[in-house]
């Protein structure tokens, strides 16, 4: 007898002859199925086999359920049992559910360390939190711990517990025969694996948020924050609502059936895949998976990877061909490896592909079907996980290539996501929240209240020719926002954001009147518009702006649009300039003095005076002259003797992609020269901004343009410079400097000196061209 074994007088039931394992789910009733009729099963003794099968976890299960099988059905069972060690059958549907699991069981981990992958996180998606809520999720998703089945007085059944238990779904009695590739099996003829018939494509039948798997390899610190670079690019181009994206640790891969799940499996280790590994990930590709390996040795198929040195975290060009055939070229950081066949191998390779500008053209980017379910991996040795302020870049060179080149490089990462059957459309425009009322001042709020009770209707409504304003105490959802109706809240006591701190900006803004009251919105169509039906009533001196933390529908010249993304500076001011003064007289310089503003309150804060930040003209921010990160837009309105003017201003401050803000350039700055200054706020930025802007304009108003031009000069971006006007094939011209009334003036090869004006043209600075401007 083998030890633990219990004496007992019925004969003992051999496992192996009756009966098949199901894959089992804490909590849930455990059930097997009866490989025999079932005059023959009521034989056996059910109610004896219940009471003496055991988990390895200690749980009991419930019943046994007796399924009759068809003579060819139990033989097709005994061929396959001959190949397999065990096959697996999911619980079925209506199996009731009784009584909690133990809590050391059923483990609900978050996001980036998931015991059951596929859950998604019980943070932010609006669902319960705690173990109910876990158990919940587990039961939806079709996430299985995998027990062990056994008798415990049969030896034969306690072997048993060294057998691989895997979860096959959608198996039944019926497709047994057509059950995926077994994992635990080798990899001999791994293409020709048997697998669903879904044209190819994994499909999410529990209707849940796909996951997107992320492998890094060993959970040292180093390789948890690779996960979360991966993680954070990843997550800029999918939606995070309609994805989820786990980090996938070695453990879970081995332990877990992570497979029924998985979308996309993402290689991102640094270190060779274990051989065991590299077999799972090779059953997952067999099945119709999709991989995409970022800068990982991952190869298969008889692809092979070779180190040259020379071009290790260097930064190369790249062609990259699309799916359509076209092609976009980039600066990218190369991992030092290049993708070679085999000796006298023809491989399998489809349309995408990366390869650099140089005589060897080195294949980096490789996307390579695998066999015949519609399998497909896109393998890359190019570091488009790693943003351009990496500490790998180490040069202020390289990281102005590379943030030259980010967003075509977030183009390349769409284009293979979408290869490989994601969704990279467009984010979910947020929805709009209410105004809030505030002022930076305590001096005007009474005045401010006064002035609305006197100019609100009997709603408490102000109409404008865009838009109404509903004055409200407070919010309720009740209330609907829509970008012609939108609610003000007026008390600013409960007023709290994340986006916004009154105080920062109080303690920056020193003004006499700009910006004293505010119009603050989480999110909103666009602030140009928030104060048309105010402008030409309220007291100048109460000082207006709006503020916003995101625009669904932000302006820029023309018929442009201006992206207005989370970290982005957002604001509309009003300035009221009376028609016979100097600035009247020459209001084209009202957007040179915005833009050179933003400048000046960033460089004019000790230590930050290096921030290589300057103006473009006629009204673009940006650095050095490589890069915009923001821009001016002003609409003015000359109503009797002044000229009402909405001065609408975005900068990027902490939002480093696709293109580059503020902090970037304070990141790198620091890196360079050892320096420990702070990164910057957009609250505590709008103020300094509008500070600026009261000073200089004042400054215009006594002193003329030439009160204000050294300090434009200082920090302009066209010093000295040769241009061409019209086109590449224009005459060529040197930058002189602004004319009297703010038009950009240039000198030709003849000797004459042309005005250029900006409602007619705007500055390629790219390209060092003067073109028409494109309606």
């Amino acid at each position: 007898m083998s030890p633990g074994c219990v004496p007992h007088s019925k004969p003992v039931v051999k496992w192996s002859d009756y009966c098949l394992p199901l894959a089992c789910r804490p909590g849930d009733p455990y059930q097997l199925i009866a490989k025999a009729s079932v005059d023959n099963f009521s034989k056996l003794g059910v109610a004896f086999m219940e009471d003496r099968l055991q988990m390895t976890n200690g749980l009991i299960p419930q019943k046994i359920v007796s399924v009759h099988l068809q003579d060819s059905a139990l033989k097709e069972l005994k061929d396959q049992a001959t190949d397999k060690p065990a096959l697996i059958l999911q619980l079925s549907p209506e199996a009731s559910f009784e009584g909690k699991p133990e809590p050391d069981i059923m483990e609900h981990a978050g996001e980036e360390d998931p015991t059951v992958l596929g859950a998604e996180p019980t943070q932010g998606k609006g669902g319960a939190s705690g173990s109910e809520s876990a158990a919940g999720h587990d039961r939806e998703l079709g996430s299985v711990e995998l027990c062990h089945l056994h008798l415990s007085s049969c030896h034969e059944c306690l072997e048993l517990e060294n057998s691989t238990i895997e979860s096959v779904k959608f198996a039944s009695a019926e497709n047994i025969p057509d059950l995926p590739y077994d994992h635990s099996s080798s990899l001999e003829g791994v293409a020709d694996a048997t697998c669903p018939e879904r044209e190819g494509r994994r499909v999410n039948t529990m209707r849940k948020a796909p996951n997107i798997l992320i492998y890094v390899g060993s959970d040292s610190q180093e390789a948890l924050g690779r996960f979360q670079q991966v993680r954070s690019v990843l997550a800029d181009c999918v939606d995070t609502d309609s994805y989820t994206l786990y980090q996938l640790p070695g453990e879970s891969a081995r332990r877990d059936p992570w497979s029924d799940n998985c979308l996309l499996l993402v290689i991102a280790s640094m270190e060779s895949v274990p051989e065991d590994l590299h077999q799972k990930f090779m059953a997952y590709l067999s099945q119709g998976g999709k991989v995409l390996g970022l800068s990982s040795p991952f190869t298969f198929a008889g692809f092979h990877m070779r180190s040259k040195d020379a071009l290790r975290d260097t930064v190369q060009n790249l062609v990259f061909s699309r799916a359509d055939q076209s092609q976009v070229k980039l600066s990218i950081l190369s991992s030092g490896c290049v993708y070679d066949e085999g000796p006298g191998e023809r491989l399998s390779m489809d349309k995408l592909q990366g390869c650099l500008e140089n005589e060897d053209k080195d294949r980096l980017i490789v996307q390579v079907p695998f066999g015949t379910c519609g399998g497909e991996a896109v393998l890359c040795q190019v570091h488009l996980e790693l943003p351009p302020s990496s500490s790998v870049v180490q040069s202020r060179e390289d990281f102005d290539l590379l943030k030259s080149s980010n967003m075509r490089r977030y183009e390349v990462l769409r284009d293979i996501l979408t290869a490989l059957g994601l969704s990279c459309d467009m984010k979910q425009v947020p929805a709009l929240t209410p105004l809030h009322l505030l002022w930076a001042a305590e001096e005007i709020r009474d005045p401010l209240m006064q002035w609305l009770g006197k100019h609100v209707d009997l709603e408490g409504v102000i109409k404008s020719s865009k838009l109404s304003l509903r004055f409200v105490p407070s919010y309720t959802p009740k209330i609907e926002v829509t970008p012609t109706a939108i609610p003000v809240v007026t008390d600013t006591e409960a007023f709290s954001s994340e986006n916004f701190n009154l105080e920062i900006y109080r303690q920056n803004l020193r003004t006499e009147q700009l910006g004293k009251t505010i119009l603050f919105a989480e999110v909103t169509s666009t602030t140009m518009s928030l104060l048309e039906g105010l402008m030409f009533e309220m007291p100048q001196e109460m000082g207006l702006i709006a503020i916003a933390a995101r625009q669904t529908e932000g302006k820029g010249r023309g018929r442009n649009a201006w992206l207005s993304p989370a970290g982005c500076a957002l604001s509309t001011l009003l300035v009221s300039i009376p028609l016979r003064s100097n600035l009247g007289q020459r209001i084209p310089f009202v957007q040179h003095l915005a833009s050179l503003a933003v400048v000046e309150a960033v460089r004019s804060i000790p230590g930050y005076q290096d921030i290589n930040l300057r103006v473009k003209w006629p009204n673009d921010i940006y650095y050095s002259d490589l890069m915009k990160l923001g821009g001016v837009l002003v609409n003015s309105t000359l109503m009797g003797e002044t000229f009402y003017i909405l001065i609408g201003c975005g900068f990027n401050v902490t939002n480093s992609n696709p293109t580059i803000c503020i902090n970037d350039l304070i990141a790198e700055y620091n890196k360079e020269y050892g320096a420990e200054l702070k990164p910057l706020r957009a609250d505590c930025l709008i103020a300094r901004t509008v500070t600026v802007l009261e000073k200089l304009i004042s400054t215009f108003q006594d002193e003329g343009p030439d009160g204000v031009l050294p300090l434009y000069y200082k920090y302009w971006a066209h010093s000295a410079q040769q241009i061409r006007l019209g086109g590449e094939e224009g005459p060529k011209v040197w930058i002189v400097g602004l004319d009297d009334s703010g038009f950009l003036q240039v000198h030709q090869e003849d000797g004459k000196v042309v005005t250029v004006h900006p409602d007619g043209n705007s500055f390629d600075m790219l390209r060092n061209l003067i073109v028409p401007k494109q309606l």
